[in-house]
C-alpha cells in the first residue's frame, strides 16, 4: 500500500491474501541468461514512443530516490551496492532511448547486465503477482445522510499513541461510521459507500470526485501498529467464496449483495489508515517518489533492493480494442518502487496498474504466478 505512499497496502488482490514466505536474507540469485527464456527482456509495447517516455520517467524517479540520504541508508548493508543500481539504471535509461527495436534493447541488455532471479515463494523462482490502483470515488466534504463513511487525517500527536493501538472497531464502530470516534474534527472526507471507503485504506490513496465537481487527492499518511488481516482470505476461510473465484470484482460484488457483512468482516481487519490531502500531487510509493502506471511494483522492501530496475514475466492484463481483456504472457520492464502490508517475502510482486476504472478493471484480475528478475549492470 504507498507510504506518502499509495502504498501497497496493495490492490487487486493483494489485500485478499496476504503469504509471507520464508525468504533467504539475499533472496536474489545470479542465473545466465541462457537457462532463461530465449524472448526474456524482448518487450513488445516498447515499439511506441510513449511506453518509452513512460518507462523513462519512472526510471528518473527511481535515481531521484537513489540520491536521497534515505537511500543510502537502505543500501548501507545490503548485498548490491547503491552506486552499481545507479549506473544500472542510467545506462539502461540510455539504452531505452536509442535502441531502435525491442529485440535490440533486450539484445543490448543481455551484453551489458548481470540478471538476478528472485527465489520466489519456493526457492524455484515461482512469484505471486497482484496489481493496485488508485481509485476514484464519490465523496463530501461535509458528513450527510448519503456521505456517511469517514477517511481521517493523522492525528497531531500519533508518535505519541500508546502500544497496541485502538483497532478499527474501536475508531470508527462496527458501521464504520465513526460517530463516536476518538477522531471526530480529523475527517477529511466522507463516503457514500463504505466499501469504498475501506478500499482507499487498502490502495492507500485516492481520487475523490466532490459533489461540486472538485476532484480532492488523498495519498497515505500513516497506519496503527495493529496487524492486516485480509477480508477475501476471511471470507474464504469460511467457506463463503472459493479461492479460485476470489478476485477484486466478486468480493465487490459479494458485499453488494449481502451490504449486512460488512459489519461482520470489515473490522476484522484491525489495522487502520490515516491520510493527507495531495494537492493532485500524483500516487507516491514507498520511497516517496511517484508511482508510474505499469512501470512500478510494490515488494517487500525488507528483501528487495529499493529502487532498482527489475524485469517480470508473467501474465499481463491488456484491453483490446472491442475493450475485452486479453492476458498474454510479456516480458515487462519495471522499477522497484513501492511495498505493502499484504507484501511480504521473495515470492510478492504487486503491480501498479494506474488511476480509474480501467485500472481498477485489469488490477482486479491479476493473481497469478510468474517471475521476478533484478537487472545490474556487469561488474
Amino acid at each position: 500500500m504507498m507510504k506518502s505512499w499509495l502504498v501497497r497496502f496493495s490492490v487487486g488482490l493483494s489485500f485478499l491474501f496476504s503469504t509471507a514466505s520464508a525468504a533467504a536474507s539475499f533472496p536474489l540469485e545470479k542465473v545466465s541468461w541462457q537457462q532463461l527464456p530465449e524472448n526474456l527482456g524482448v518487450e513488445k509495447q516498447l515499439d511506441a514512443p510513449e511506453e518509452k517516455q513512460a518507462l523513462i520517467k519512472a526510471i528518473n524517479h527511481s535515481l531521484r530516490y537513489l540520491q536521497k540520504p534515505s537511500a543510502k541508508k537502505a543500501y548501507a548493508d545490503y548485498p548490491i551496492e547503491r552506486d552499481r543500481a545507479i549506473h544500472s539504471l542510467q545506462r539502461f535509461r540510455e539504452l531505452v532511448r536509442h535502441s531502435s527495436t525491442p529485440e535490440a534493447l533486450a539484445k543490448a541488455v543481455k551484453q551489458e547486465f548481470a540478471v538476478y532471479r528472485s527465489v520466489g515463494k519456493d526457492q524455484q523462482g515461482t512469484v505471486h503477482f497482484t496489481g493496485y490502483f488508485e481509485p476514484v470515488y464519490q465523496a463530501s466534504r461535509k458528513r450527510t445522510e448519503e456521505y456517511r463513511y469517514p477517511i481521517y487525517r493523522l492525528p497531531s500527536h500519533f508518535e505519541d499513541w500508546k502500544s497496541p493501538h485502538p483497532t478499527r472497531k474501536e475508531l470508527v464502530g462496527v458501521d464504520g461510521e465513526g460517530k463516536n470516534s476518538p477522531l471526530q474534527g480529523l475527517e477529511i472526507a466522507w463516503l457514500r459507500d463504505r466499501l469504498e471507503a475501506f478500499l482507499i485504506h487498502v490502495q492507500g490513496s485516492a481520487q475523490l470526485k466532490l459533489r461540486d465537481g472538485t476532484i480532492l487527492s488523498v495519498g497515505y499518511a500513516g497506519k496503527t501498529d495493529r496487524p492486516y488481516t485480509s477480508i477475501g482470505a476471511e471470507l474464504v476461510s469460511d467457506g463463503i467464496l472459493k479461492r479460485e473465484e476470489l478476485s477484486l470484482p466478486r468480493l465487490m460484488e459479494y458485499f453488494r449483495q449481502h451490504p449486512q457483512q460488512l459489519d461482520d468482516y470489515l473490522p476484522r481487519n484491525k489495522s487502520f489508515v490515516f491520510f493527507r490531502e495531495t494537492q493532485g500531487a500524483p500516487p507516491t510509493g514507498t520511497l516517496n517518489v511517484p508511482v508510474t502506471a505499469e512501470r512500478s511494483i510494490a515488494t517487500d522492501k525488507s528483501l528487495m533492493p529499493p529502487g532498482a530496475l527489475a524485469l517480470i514475466h508473467t501474465q499481463f492484463p491488456k484491453i483490446t480494442d472491442n475493450g475485452k481483456l486479453k492476458t498474454p504472457v510479456v516480458s515487462h520492464y519495471v522499477l522497484d518502487q513501492d511495498t505493502g502490508s499484504a507484501i511480504q517475502g521473495a515470492g510478492r510482486v504487486d503491480i501498479f496498474m494506474g488511476t480509474g476504472k480501467n485500472a481498477a478493471r485489469r488490477a482486479g484480475i491479476i493473481d497469478w504466478t510468474g517471475k521476478l528478475y533484478y537487472l545490474l549492470l556487469k561488474n
